[in-house]
């Protein structure tokens, strides 16, 4: 049984319409994933997508670190960013195996907008963030960061580099698989990761028709 995970944390841009649009691209692009499961702040009533309220009220993308938090999901688990857009055969993200996808900007680092692991690999993420959550989110905790960003990917890839772990990243994987959205083309896929201020909703032709269900 292979599990997806997103988040949707109250507060921002993002309500249970971008949930349900993420789950209908995976159930047409990615059935392997058998369950669909939202950590939310938020009322969320979808028909195949299981409600797990979030435990922590940490802000923004922190909430993110909630997904490693054990007893969610047994076997192959995708921790998949809401603005994620399924418009092509993507069943390879359910596959097994620890695996990342490689930050845009920066080479040979993680970002947490599509994470993969098997059950509760990665629990000790959680468990060493939730003891001492202050400390994590406070700019400077992992050393410099190439983008001046500090976030949740950031404080993954330095607690993973610690343990001496490194994901494989799915553009080495299945070099085919992932697309960053760029609005000069319209022909994206099978998995559109956006980056930087452009959104699913904000999204010209195909990708839009793809996130809305046109």
């Amino acid at each position: 049984m292979a599990t997806l995970i997103t988040v949707l944390k109250s507060g921002g841009r993002y309500d249970a319409t971008w949930v349900a649009r993420l789950a209908r691209g995976v159930r047409r692009h990615a059935p392997a994933f058998t369950r669909i499961l939202c950590l939310t702040d938020m009322p969320l009533v979808l028909d195949g997508v299981e409600r797990v309220a979030l435990r922590h009220d940490w802000p923004a993308w922190w909430a993110k670190m909630e997904a490693f938090r054990l007893g969610l999901s047994a076997g192959t688990t995708l921790l998949c960013d809401l603005d994620t857009v399924f418009t092509g055969p993507a069943d390879r993200l359910a596959e097994p195996g620890l695996a990342a996808m490689e930050d845009y900007f920066h080479k040979g680092r993680l970002s947490s907008a599509l994470l993969r692991w098997n059950g509760e690999e990665l629990a000790n993420l959680y468990a060493r963030f939730s003891a001492d959550p202050a400390r994590w989110m406070a700019a400077g905790s992992c050393g410099p960061v190439p983008n001046g960003v500090h976030g949740d990917q950031v404080v993954i890839d330095h607690l993973l580099r610690q343990d001496g772990v490194r994901p494989r990243f799915f553009q080495e994987i299945a070099p085919d698989l992932l697309d960053f959205y760029d609005p000069r083309r319209d022909a994206h896929g099978p998995v559109v990761v956006f980056i930087g201020p452009s959104k699913p909703d904000t999204a010209r032709g195909s990708v839009h028709a793809a996130w809305a269900g046109v």
